[in-house]
């Protein structure tokens, strides 16, 4: 679109240093001066000024030579006005759109505000707009991080407006220079009967559209948004158990896992739209009518035409668990499903005695009784499976996989499926306390990276003053279980307390979702136990998972190149 951020300074990033004079208008103003400036201007003003000459275009791609996250929360009951006030204060500032994602509530058409987002970010900028049980994000009116859940405001939950809530918006808009970034879908066509084939394809394409920008089949980061379809689950296990080399033409494919370093999270249930930037590399002519979208990934790949000077953009992944064990552990001893839920017999472990349902509830009612008030209740099942991408070659994994419980006489019921005869499982329970501890432990982690934030390091013109070298976050991401929040911890904003506490007045947005992604980076694992980080984690329940976006800059005189 004409006149947008995303069309006007291109990649943007770029700049030299403060020499020379603007041959405009302004030709006697000092670059400093002008800097200054333009600094002040909203982004698409900002745009339009970096064409106006080669010396503003410097000091323009200097003011954006580094990653920026802008984000804004409203909360206006009239979702038209929601809209206006997010994108104005996201486009208040300077800044070239890579990427976006809109969190909604669930009164919110999903559709018009893609369109209207759409229409001013720009035709190059990929979107992803998610409807969810509840949003996180920097509201608009405060500058302070409010979570917001159930379509209630919980900072102000006595408040008589507070329904209000249900129509809110958060709009992140994200400029990462030396990535490159896309929208892949998760396909569902409606001639092909086998998952698995949906699911290779899924997998395959984000690995490809990396080869295609980086040369690399491992991208940095994939934060993904599912429609509660089994597909995303097996898609996310398939990216954390299938790694790759070499170029995808050549059909290499490893026997070790993606990197631990490839960042993976995202919602496993929830309402999406999404727009790619070039969709006919994953949609062909043939399969345009007949296909619906299961999920979608926003992958995040490094520039293979990376200019020379721009520092590196890292990703971390943090998990706070809200579960805990109790009861001995089962083994399945017969299995059969049942629409959306499976029916299972099981015996305890060292134990042949086959137990129904009630014998197997048995094990835990008593120990439930006074630990906490109405819990949710789970098995945790540990999943031995081969994992392949088509005809490639496989490896064995282990996975934990959470199914809730539905109750049981004859047969424990527990909902979803997936599950086989042989397979493990142990009891899990929703549990504040447990929550609570994994949320300071996930603070005190962040902690201990010892990242900088560019909200502390400003000089007075509002550049960015870093020390050589040093990793500094420049944003972040939230992906809470609905099922936590101010209800669960009798307390407001628990889940964004750790990312704020430690990085304050950088920019952050969330969502209360029904089902967490997330592969925690190994310098944040929380688990305590060798036999806990032996078995896979990806997809979680009453958990909140957390990713961290860090730049380092070039070394000293490493000059950014236009």
């Amino acid at each position: 679109m004409a006149g947008s951020p995303a069309t006007k300074l291109g990649g943007g990033g770029v700049g030299g240093g403060r020499g020379g004079r603007s041959s405009s208008g302004f030709g006697s103003v000092d670059e400093d001066v002008l800097e200054s400036i333009l600094r002040r201007l909203p982004a698409t003003t900002f745009a339009s000024a970096a064409c106006v000459s080669r010396s503003w275009h410097r000091v323009c791609g200097r003011i954006l030579s580094r990653p920026k996250l802008a984000t804004a929360l409203s909360l206006d009951p009239c979702a038209q006005s929601a809209l206006q006030e997010v994108v104005d204060k996201v486009l208040a500032e300077p800044i070239c759109p890579h990427f976006a994602i809109v969190n909604v509530g669930n009164n919110v058409d999903t559709t018009e505000a893609l369109q209207y987002i759409g229409s001013k970010l720009g035709a190059g900028t990929p979107i992803v707009i998610s409807a969810d049980s509840g949003i996180i994000g920097v509201d608009v009116l405060t500058n302070q991080v409010k979570e917001v859940e159930g379509g209630i405001d919980i900072g102000s939950y006595n408040n008589e407006d507070s329904d209000n809530a249900e129509q809110g918006i958060v709009l992140t808009v994200g400029f990462v220079p030396g990535l490159k970034v896309d929208v892949v879908p998760l396909l569902h066509l409606a001639e092909v009967n086998d998952d698995r084939l949906l699911v290779d394809k899924f997998v395959t394409d984000i690995m490809e559209y990396s080869v295609a920008v980086s040369g690399c089949s491992t991208p940095v980061g994939v934060i993904m948004f599912g429609d509660g379809t089994a597909e995303i689950k097996s898609a996310a296990e398939k990216l954390v158990g299938i790694g790759s080399c070499g170029l995808m033409n050549q059909h290499v494919i490893a026997d070790y896992a993606m990197p631990l370093e490839t960042a993976i999270v995202g919602d496993e249930k929830g309402n999406f739209e999404y727009r790619s930037v070039d969709k006919s590399r994953y949609i062909s002519a043939i399969v345009l009518q007949n296909y619906t979208t299961s999920a979608v990934a926003l992958v995040f790949a490094k520039d293979r035409h990376k200019r020379p000077g721009l520092g590196d953009i890292k990703f971390h992944v943090a998990l706070s668990d809200g579960l805990s064990t109790i009861g001995p552990r089962h083994r399945a001893a017969s299995v059969q499903v049942d629409d959306c839920c499976t029916l299972l017999t099981a015996r305890r472990e060292g134990q042949e005695e086959i137990l129904d349902g009630e014998g197997i509830l048995n094990d835990i009612r008593d120990e439930l009784e006074n630990r906490v008030e109405y819990p949710d209740v789970y098995i945790g099942v540990t999943k031995r499976r081969i994992y392949e991408v088509g005809a490639e070659k496989a490896k064995l994994m282990s996975f934990l996989s959470f199914h809730g419980v539905m109750g049981g006489v004859e047969y424990l019921r527990v909902e979803g499926s997936g599950i086989e005869s042989g397979d493990s499982f142990q009891f899990y329970y929703s549990d504040p306390a447990a929550a609570l501890d994994s949320c300071q432990k996930v603070s005190a982690r962040l902690r201990s990276l010892n990242l900088g934030s560019d909200s502390d390091c400003s000089d007075k013109m509002g550049s960015i003053v870093a020390s050589a070298g040093k990793p500094r976050v420049f944003g972040g991401f939230i992906f809470s279980s609905f099922g936590r929040g101010e209800s669960f911890f009798n307390d407001f904003n628990v889940d964004s307390s750790p990312f704020v506490e430690n990085f304050p007045g950088v920019p952050v947005a969330g969502i209360f979702c029904g089902g967490e992604i997330g592969r925690c980076s190994p310098s944040l694992n929380v688990q305590d136990s060798e036999e806990e980080t032996s078995v896979h984690r990806v997809c979680h329940v009453y958990s909140t998972v957390y990713l961290v976006m860090s730049y380092t800059p070039a070394p000293p005189g490493t000059a950014v190149t236009s």
